[in-house]
């Protein structure tokens, strides 16, 4: 999944390691691309990839709205330490949902990955 878009902004970020290994779990189980529906975020949702999971507006043609990249897991030793990665911002305001949006990503995936055991 390659996004043609340019980012407005790139910011370092860390994922919680609940969320991110939930991220992965559900990709492995349920394969790639894996898309998920943010329940708090009317219209936009999760296409989670290895290399890139991309917040889009799916009631705008699947416009980028913000993607979590370079996730940083290559010697990760440990489950239970956060994961270092890029957020890159396509919209001017992205940044106003960027925390409430991965809080419900992780919620959904967590709802996911409940169901597949």
């Amino acid at each position: 999944m390659e996004t043609l878009t340019r980012p407005w902004r790139i910011f370092p970020k860390k994922i919680d390691a609940a969320c991110y290994n939930r991220g992965r779990l559900a990709l492995l189980r349920l394969g790639h691309p894996l898309r998920v529906t943010l329940q708090q975020h009317r219209g936009l949702e999760v296409i989670l990839d290895s290399t890139e999971w991309l917040c889009v507006d799916s009631n705008a043609e699947d416009q980028p709205v913000l993607a979590w990249r370079d996730f940083k897991i290559h010697g990760r030793n440990n489950l239970h330490r956060p994961i270092a990665c890029e957020l890159w911002l396509y919209h001017s305001c992205a940044g106003l949902i960027m925390g409430s949006a991965l809080d419900d990503l992780n919620a959904a995936l967590e709802t996911l990955t409940i169901d597949l055991r």
